[in-house]
């Protein structure tokens, strides 16, 4: 009996001294906003995504602002198998025809935002689901006919995005682009930059399917712990990046340019990530600052 009462005396100490690392960190936290782009492996699997909608609304009760930004990558190639659509990639991004497009808007806001918002939500009244069509929230045009109906985003309106954060619900935006001809795909990580970017966030966080961004991606002893604005500009610039790392890391560079105070990869498939990287003296991942 008191052997268990000991070990239950050990889990509770431990418990606090948890408690005790992250009172600073959550002290620091409040009212930051902070970009949560979320995609990968950690929202196919249930058990992930319940994880992370979690971490989430703990984010939120501790008093930060959280802005979450999805894709569906994964979802989208099923779809097109299922329609018997190609999947096509150039430097990075996703060749959009019309057909395919079609298929982005069914998967992105109809089947995946609203699977984000209905678990957010099963934790209270606490998530609203927009698309980047929304309010035009993203002003969007073409990247480059030879990727379709592909966007690039040259403005977001934040009006919609803070009305949502100060009505006290969770913003879950999906990756849709909006301009005068139409809808435009648009990558979820370069969408997750630029609304860091207009919302001046404090940081922006990618759950990705690795545990970093590493120097030989084949050799996980390179895991890069940090790098500064002029680093990331030198890595985009040696030309030595795989295809889909290339616009998550311009879009990086491009939100440390424009001011977002840190910027930081992380594996969305390891517990609690999100909690790691934010309330303990370690962080995880790789860390993007400015110089």
């Amino acid at each position: 009996m008191k052997s268990h009462d000991m070990r239950q005396r050990d889990i509770a100490l431990a418990k606090a001294e948890v408690l005790t690392e992250a009172l600073p960190w959550i002290n620091h936290s409040r009212g930051k906003t902070v970009v949560v782009k979320y995609g990968g492996a950690a929202m196919e699997d249930p058990e992930l995504m319940s994880q992370v909608v979690g971490d989430v609304e703990l984010l939120k009760l501790m008093g930060m602002r959280v802005v979450l930004v999805h894709g569906g990558g994964k979802a989208i190639n099923k779809l097109l198998g299922d329609l018997d659509l190609p999947v096509r990639f150039k430097n990075g991004l996703r060749v959009t025809d019309d057909a395919t497009m079609e298929a982005v808007q069914e998967v992105l806001i109809g089947k995946v935002n609203q699977q984000l918002v209905w678990a957010l939500n099963e934790y209270g009244h606490n998530a609203v689901g927009i698309s980047g069509a929304d309010g035009k929230t993203f002003k969007s045009e073409q990247v480059d006919p030879e990727l379709g109906r592909v966007g690039t985003i040259r403005e977001v309106d934040v009006s919609l995005i803070e009305t949502i954060l100060e009505d006290d619900y969770i913003p879950v935006i999906a990756s849709v682009g909006c301009g005068p001809d139409g809808f435009y795909n648009i990558n979820a990580d370069v969408a997750a930059g630029k609304v860091a970017e207009a919302m001046h966030a404090d940081k922006l966080i990618y759950l990705t399917d690795v545990d970093g961004l590493y120097r030989d991606r084949n050799d996980p002893e390179t895991l890069i712990a940090q790098l500064t604005k002029s680093e990331t500009q030198e890595l985009l610039e040696s030309q030595t990046l795989d295809g889909g790392m290339i616009p998550k890391i311009q879009s990086i560079y491009d939100a440390l340019d424009a001011g977002v105070g840190q910027v930081v990869i992380i594996n969305g498939k390891l517990s609690h990530s999100l909690l790691l990287e934010i309330f303990t003296d370690e962080g995880i991942g790789t860390m993007f600052l400015q110089d």
